[in-house]
């Protein structure tokens, strides 16, 4: 099943699986099946009891695979011998933790747990011949907490290959009617191994149920995780992991639509850009403070916020020399160097303060925690300046768009007047009361446009024009 690791004892579950479908067949009478999909096609296994305490988790489960990363010593175990009981112990303790922070219990996995020793199993899993659960593991986990013996499950073809397994197990957990699907990085991972598995991006997409265009932002979306996971290494191997991104979803969509807008105009500007908002997404600020960071963010708020420590400087752009030719060439503008640098710090000053590591000396984690706990203030004031000034945009914007709204209903009110005029249907006693009403409205408003203007626009002149007339 993983790595060509082949599960204890899988030669005599096999055999036991053979004889219990073997008793099923022998009993007569109505038999249990499940229906799966393979190869875009239904297919329809047995569904027999099992040893709860025989079945084994699947390493392989695309639901907690980001997890993994969690405990690197624990994983290392897990990679090495997956069946052993370590590795199982730990699969376990992460089918029952939270998908964004595994040192929490999961309270969907206790609603669970409820539901079944209330209840008792109404659906089957499926597993292997050689006893790996391949739908049913969280289940299983539950079940065993409350004592259960035995488990129901559907038995898998013998001849079914790894892919094989996985394209079942991918085709279970993406049904609508699924009640606790992949948690979000796990879905990018699945959609990554499919991509791995040379299938088309449509055809993916298809699988999963979206559009291609979505199919294309969220591979774009794991891959800058992975960047920001790789440039947080430092000493001792010490990095983020793909859990700590869990709860990103909203703002790394946000950040893919406005950088490929951004990257469309000025390619150098998308990239600083991105960089201070994956900063700011790394501190920890919620979606609708990641908003306020624009293309012009650090130039006009962060730079004021920064202690020195922090701050590279941002004006300018570098030159590259290229060997052997003495000929110098523009490379990244300092703007962007100076945005992936501040970037980098941030990156890996969480991962130190997240790290349990003996690696990362008590010293070195209070030194992160400091520059963090310095990043996030310098971040904290400059968008608080810049949601002020987003403010202040929107009240300067807010009077002309509402004179543009007023003007389409009015345009929509003269196809209304045709239209109720051709089919004698106006009511012209309430559609005069209605424009003396606008009357009123036209001269207050040409009262307060020309207040305080010593050199009214075309727009105003007209307007205060066009009350005087009708006034006098």
């Amino acid at each position: 099943m993983t790595k060509g690791i082949a599960p204890p004892r899988a030669a005599q579950f096999s055999e036991l699986i053979k004889k219990r479908l073997e008793e099923v067949k022998a009993t007569g009478g109505t038999r249990e099946t499940v229906t799966v999909e393979w190869n875009d096609q239904p297919l329809h296994v047995e569904v027999i009891d099992l040893p709860l305490a025989d079945l084994l988790f699947n390493p392989s489960t695309h639901r907690i695979r980001a997890q993994r990363s969690h405990d690197p010593g624990r994983n290392e175990i897990l990679e090495k011998d997956p069946y052993s009981s370590e590795g199982q112990r730990y699969l376990d303790f992460l089918l029952k933790a939270e998908p964004a922070d595994p040192n929490r219990r999961d309270p969907e996995f206790d609603k669970l747990k409820e539901s079944l020793g209330q209840f008792g199993q109404n659906e089957p899993g499926l597993v292997t011949h050689d006893g790996v659960l391949v739908n049913g593991n969280t289940r299983a986990a539950a079940l065993r907490e409350i004592g259960a013996q035995s488990m129901r499950v559907g038995i898998l073809p013998e001849s079914f290959t790894s892919a094989d397994v996985n394209a079942v197990e991918l085709s279970l957990q993406l049904r609508e009617d699924h009640k606790r699907g992949y948690s979000y990085i796990n879905r990018l991972l699945a959609m990554e191994e499919q991509a791995a598995l040379g299938r088309t991006p449509e055809a993916i997409a298809k699988v999963f149920r979206i559009k291609t265009p979505r199919y294309h932002q969220e591979r774009w979306i794991l891959s800058a995780i992975r960047d920001m996971i790789e440039r947080s290494r430092s000493g001792g191997g010490v990095a983020l992991r793909l859990v700590d991104f869990e709860d990103d979803q909203e703002k790394l969509k946000e950040l893919h639509r406005a950088y490929e807008k951004l990257s469309a105009v000025d390619p150098d500007q998308a990239e600083a850009f991105k960089e201070l908002r994956m900063a700011a997404i790394t501190l920890g600020f919620a979606k609708t403070d990641v908003r306020h960071i624009e293309d012009n963010f650090h130039e006009k708020y962060l730079e004021k916020t920064l202690p020195p420590s922090l701050n590279t400087g941002s004006a300018g752009e570098e030159t590259v020399t290229v060997p052997g030719l003495g000929v110098s060439v523009p490379g990244a503008s300092s703007a962007v160097s100076a945005a992936r640098a501040l970037n980098d710090q941030i990156l890996r000053a969480k991962a130190r303060t997240l790290s349990t590591s003996s690696a990362v000396s008590d010293g070195e984690k209070h030194s992160a925690q400091s520059l963090f706990d310095d990043a996030k203030t310098a971040f904290d004031a400059a968008i608080d300046a810049a949601g002020r000034d987003a403010r202040v945009r929107k009240r300067k914007q807010l009077a002309p768009a509402r004179l543009a709204d007023a003007c389409a209903d009015i345009d929509q009110c003269v196809v209304d007047l045709v239209q109720a005029r051709a089919s004698r249907s106006l009511d012209e006693e309430a559609f005069d009361e209605a424009v003396l009403k606008l009357r009123d409205s036209l001269r207050k408003l040409a009262q307060q446009a020309g207040r305080g203007t010593l050199s009214p626009g075309d727009g105003v002149s007209w307007l205060i024009e066009a009350v005087a007339v009708e006034g006098s």
